[in-house]
C-alpha cells in the first residue's frame, strides 16, 4: 500500500537510529527515517480489500516487514500497518499515534494485563505515550492518576481524562494518592523515568501490583525486598519486542478506540519537514508535551 502523507510523527527512537548503534534497529543505507504518519491511501496492491484509494489513514510501520520511511511525501508499507482514521481525528493527530500508542497499549494490556476497576498511575503522563496511556486506561474502565511537572503539562493530563493529576516536582506529591483512591492504592504503574521513580513506585504499588518500565535514563540502587514483600512485578517494555500478532492486535484496538471516541491524541510541537534535524534535537533535549509531528503537505 502507498499512502500520501500530510504529517509524520517524530520519536526519540528515530534520533537514536540516525545517530547509529541503536540496539533495536540498524537500517541499511540509503535510509528514510520515520515509522508514524497520517494521510490518504494513494494506491493499493493486488488483493487489498480492507482499504481503498482516498481513505483517511494512519500509518504505524514499526513492525512492518516492508516499509519506507514516513519523513517523506509518500510511504509504501505492508497493509497491516495502515488503519482507518475517523473524520473526528485530524491528520496531525493521526501522525501522533504509531509508536506512542502501541507502546501505551502494550504496556497497559500486554504487559500489565490491566483490568477494569483497577487504579493506574501514569508516572510522567504529559508526553506522547503518557497522554495516550491515560486515555486508553480510562477507556478500559480504570481509575487513572497522572503526574506532570508544570501547570501547563498538568492541564494536558487533565484534558486527557485523568481522574487526578499530581505535580511530580513537588515534595511529597505521592502522599496524596491514598486520599485519591480512598485507601485502595495503585495496582499498575506506567513508568516513564524508572531511574528516578522505581523505588517509590514499588513502595506505592499494591500487593501483586505491576510496574511497567517504558522509559529510563540511568541506573539506580534499591532494595529488592520491596518486590518480594508485595510479590510485585517489574516489567520491561519495548515496542520492538512485540510479537507481530500482539502488535497488529494493538492497532486494531486503537482503530476501534478512535472510531468510538476513546482516543484523541494530543499534538504538541508541529515543525515543517525541512526542520526534521531540528526536530531530532528538540525531541532529545526537551520535556515532551504531547507528540511532536512534522508537516509534510497541506490536505
Amino acid at each position: 500500500m502507498r499512502v500520501r502523507l500530510y504529517y509524520a510523527g517524530v520519536n526519540p527512537a528515530e534520533a537514536y537510529i540516525r545517530a547509529g548503534g541503536y540496539a533495536f534497529f540498524n537500517p541499511d543505507m540509503p535510509y528514510i527515517p520515520g515509522f508514524d504518519g497520517a494521510g490518504v491511501v494513494d494506491e493499493v496492491g493486488p488483493g487489498v480489500t480492507r482499504l481503498k484509494t482516498g481513505d483517511r489513514v494512519f500509518v504505524a510501520s514499526t513492525m512492518a516487514k516492508r516499509k519506507t520511511g514516513t519523513y517523506a511525501e509518500k510511504v509504501v508499507c505492508d497493509v497491516e500497518a495502515v488503519h482507518k482514521l475517523p473524520e473526528s481525528v485530524s491528520f496531525e493527530q493521526g501522525a501522533a499515534l504509531g509508536i506512542p500508542v502501541t507502546a501505551a497499549y502494550r504496556a497497559l494490556f500486554h504487559r500489565a494485563h490491566l483490568k477494569p476497576g483497577e487504579t493506574v498511575l501514569v508516572h510522567g503522563a504529559s508526553g506522547g505515550v503518557g497522554t495516550l496511556a491515560v486515555q486508553l486506561a480510562k477507556y478500559a474502565g480504570a481509575q487513572v492518576i497522572g503526574t506532570a511537572g508544570t501547570e501547563e503539562s498538568m492541564d494536558i493530563v487533565r484534558k486527557s481524562g485523568a481522574d487526578a493529576v499530581l505535580n511530580h516536582n513537588q515534595t511529597g506529591y505521592l502522599e496524596a494518592i491514598p486520599s485519591i483512591t480512598n485507601g485502595a492504592g495503585v495496582d499498575v504503574v506506567i513508568e516513564m523515568l524508572a531511574n528516578v521513580n522505581l523505588e517509590e513506585d514499588l513502595q506505592l504499588v499494591n500487593k501483586f501490583g505491576r510496574v511497567v518500565v517504558v522509559g529510563n535514563r540511568g541506573s539506580l540502587d534499591f532494595n529488592p525486598r520491596l518486590i518480594m514483600a508485595k510479590e510485585a512485578d517489574v516489567l520491561g517494555m519495548a515496542v520492538w519486542n512485540a510479537p507481530l500478532d500482539e502488535f497488529n492486535e494493538s492497532l486494531i484496538a486503537v482503530e476501534a478506540a478512535l472510531k468510538n471516541g476513546g482516543l484523541q491524541p494530543f499534538v504538541g510541537t508541529i515543525l515543517p519537514l525541512e526542520e526534521a534535524a531540528n526536530a531530532h534535537i528538540q525531541i532529545l533535549s526537551s520535556n515532551a508535551k504531547g507528540k511532536m509531528v512534522l508537516e509534510i503537505g497541506k490536505n
